[in-house]
């Protein structure tokens, strides 16, 4: 047994349950690959001022759950919390924005980190796929998003998902809804912390999970009561859209996101059966984040999809995903000479796009077919010194348990012929 294991509220993938994970960031990023999306890779770990100022600094992201660091130059960087804002920060270093076609449409994946209370669907490191549409202020572009993600889910089988949908506002109308809400907020019995909050950032306290705090919440002023001209119509085409394309969502006045930098179109997609931790993806329209951390004015939207929490989601719905076996063909070799010819031929099967394997470690008949049962091989190759002497090795459907003698050099074509 190691010394060491994996950090605290973090996981290590391995197989065969990591071919879970894989197929889910395929089905996730499968949609967006198909419309125009490019791959985009960013650090790990950033400015921790671009977070600061993105993400906002009267989030708990920011004031208790980033991991920051001090380089021995002294310069300040944190672990990347979130997705977006390194996305965005990497397109404009990049002058993509500059390029004239927008919008920049990107997806990316990887991992992100939070110092949080580890419980089921809540890691302190965990795994996300991630999409942006930068540069461009559409209803129809906060519906592709929506539409895509929904795709994704049901490709995999999920159902029992829900979309919530909301509108923030933007900088014309929220700040009149800001102030109505805060002078409610003022009258209530808060503890300390959540009125700081409540005047930095009022729409945070909508968030607040705790059941104390959701009770004294009934009967605060809606954000959609407050909605100008021009955001009211905006939100009615993005519904009109999505109603369209025949995707289903519920109207959510109090769903607000996590993060400070959204504006008008805001959505998560929740699972009912992942009990307190449902979120399993979300998103919105975030058109001042450019400004804020130092760009042009770009009108965006995107979203983020956690793998995780939508691999436990399949598990609730008790979703077995088609994985297809990662070895279509088990060499097993009886001798030295053998074992030098069928390596051979474990390397032409590879080159000719057939996934096999070899029994390694010199193991005998008994071993190696055990090893060739454990591999899940749709066919396993057997050959000793009298197969090679009449130039032949015996192929076994491991399925039917039927087996036939295949010409030495005509092996490779043999199985292709049969897994087509």
């Amino acid at each position: 047994m190691s010394t060491f294991k994996a950090p605290k509220g973090t996981y290590d993938l391995i197989p065969p349950y990591s071919a879970k994970y894989l197929a889910v960031r395929d089905a996730i990023s499968g949609p967006l690959r198909k419309s125009g999306y490019g791959y985009i890779e960013t650090p790990g770990f950033e400015d921790v001022n671009l977070f600061a100022r993105g993400v906002g600094e009267s989030t708990d992201i920011v004031t208790k759950e980033m991991y920051t660091l001090t380089t021995k130059g002294g310069s300040e960087l944190a672990l990347r919390p979130e997705g977006t804002a390194s996305v965005l920060r990497a397109a404009l270093e990049a002058s993509l924005h500059k390029q004239g076609n927008l919008p920049v449409k990107l997806w990316y994946s990887g991992s992100y980190y939070r110092y949080e209370r580890p419980q089921k669907g809540r890691y302190r490191h965990f795994s996300q796929v991630g999409a942006e549409a930068i540069g461009a202020e559409d209803p129809a572009l906060d519906a592709e998003l929506i539409i895509l993600a929904d795709q994704a889910y049901r490709s995999l089988g999920l159902r029992n998902f829900r979309i919530l949908l909301n509108s923030l506002g933007d900088k014309e109308c929220r700040p009149v809804y800001r102030e109505a809400l805060q002078t409610f907020l003022r009258g209530l019995d808060l503890d300390e912390d959540t009125l700081r909050r409540a005047d930095i950032n009022p729409l945070r306290v909508l968030d607040d999970k705790r059941e104390s705090v959701q009770k004294q919440l009934v009967g605060a002023p809606l954000l959609r009561d407050y909605l100008c001209d021009a955001c009211k119509t905006y939100h009615e085409e993005v519904r009109a859209l999505i109603t369209a394309a025949g995707v289903v969502f519920e109207d959510d006045p109090k769903l607000v996101r996590g993060l400070d930098y959204y504006t008008r179109t805001t959505f998560e997609f929740v699972h009912d059966g992942l009990g307190s931790q449902s979120a399993v993806g979300g998103g919105g329209r975030y058109d001042g984040l450019s400004e804020m951390i130092g760009g042009p004015v770009l009108p965006s939207v995107g979203w983020a999809l956690g793998v995780d929490r939508t691999v436990l989601a399949l598990e609730a719905e008790g979703v077995e995903l088609d994985i297809p076996a990662t070895t279509s063909v088990f060499a097993v070799a009886i001798g030295e000479e053998a074992r030098r010819v069928l390596f051979g031929k474990v390397t032409e099967l590879r080159k000719a796009g057939i996934a096999a394997d070899f029994a390694f470690g010199g193991k005998g008949l008994k071993g190696a077919m055990k090893d060739a049962n454990r591999s899940g091989a749709r066919f396993t190759v057997v050959a000793g010194e009298r197969d090679l002497a009449e130039g032949v090795v015996q192929l076994k459907d491991m399925e039917s348990g039927e087996q036939e003698a295949v010409a030495l050099g005509a092996l490779v074509e043999a199985v292709r012929a049969k897994l087509a």
